[in-house]
């Protein structure tokens, strides 16, 4: 089982680490993409600030990620489940994981990343920003860039087993599965249902999203759950005590349709 997460816009910082080494993180296939990205992203907060600020997006009350971002070849790192921070990671608690999920997390989840592409858990990475949706000015918008890397590491990193597709819409642009791997992918929407004068309403609730996806992972990893297809998930989730609705793919090369069903919000 491969589960794809999305990064968190907030993060750790780095502490006092030994730097990034970037032979040593997972799917070595995206080192010369990570080496380019890296630089460009480099470079840009070296310069003008303002610049810099406007191309990522950032407010005058985050000019200091620019600073760390200049500063990324020499910082601290520490390994990417301490980094990512925010309301999924919160609910799936890595930290707080038994040693046998914690193993299994380590190998089945990726975080996809703007300026790494995809990291595993256990990988050492210095704080950053750079989202998905950065258009940098050497290497254009980043979801695009790296789709012709992506489209051969991540199906190599899936196998043959089930991807279980958790990413947002802009971190989902960077790799779409395609052909066979797509009939054996999962994404996956949390619906809040309530009743409003006697009629079901089913409304996304993104914080709550965000935090069921980090319960719902956490749980299929300390049961040590590890589905082999879409179908064995719906399975595995209802044991678990998740309400879920599930629909095939209409015809080959799409990926099936998940809807958790949730009926409180916390």
């Amino acid at each position: 089982m491969l589960v794809l997460l999305p990064p968190s816009e907030g993060k750790a910082a780095g502490g006092s680490g030994a730097p990034l080494k970037p032979e040593t993180l997972s799917l070595p296939g995206l080192a010369e993409a990570r080496a380019a990205v890296l630089e460009e992203l480099v470079e840009l907060c070296v310069g003008d600030e303002l610049k810099a600020r406007e191309v990522l997006g950032l407010s005058e009350g985050l000019r200091g990620e620019v600073a760390k971002n200049a500063e990324l070849p020499t910082a601290a790192a520490r390994p990417a489940g301490e980094i990512y921070t925010g309301v999924l990671y919160d609910a799936l608690g890595l930290a707080t994981l038994p040693p046998a999920a914690l193993s299994l997390a380590g190998e089945s989840l990726l975080v996809f990343s703007g300026l790494w592409g995809a990291v595993g858990i256990a990988d050492r990475i210095p704080s950053y920003r750079c989202s998905m949706g950065v258009k940098l000015p050497g290497l254009g918008a980043l979801g695009a860039f790296w789709r012709e890397p992506m489209a051969s590491v991540i199906p190599e990193a899936a196998g043959e087993g089930l991807v279980l597709d958790l990413r947002s819409s802009a971190y989902a642009s960077a790799w779409k599965p395609k052909g066979e791997v797509a009939g054996r992918t999962a994404t996956v929407r949390v619906l809040h249902s309530q009743l409003v004068d006697g009629v079901e309403k089913r409304s996304v609730v993104s914080h709550f999203n965000k935090a069921t996806k980090g319960r719902l992972i956490r749980d299929l990893l300390t049961a040590g759950a590890i589905p082999a297809s879409p179908a064995e998930l719906v399975t595995a989730l209802r044991d678990l005590g998740f309400t879920v609705e599930a629909e095939a793919p209409a015809k080959p090369g799409k990926a099936w349709s998940l809807d958790v069903i949730v009926t409180q919000i916390h």
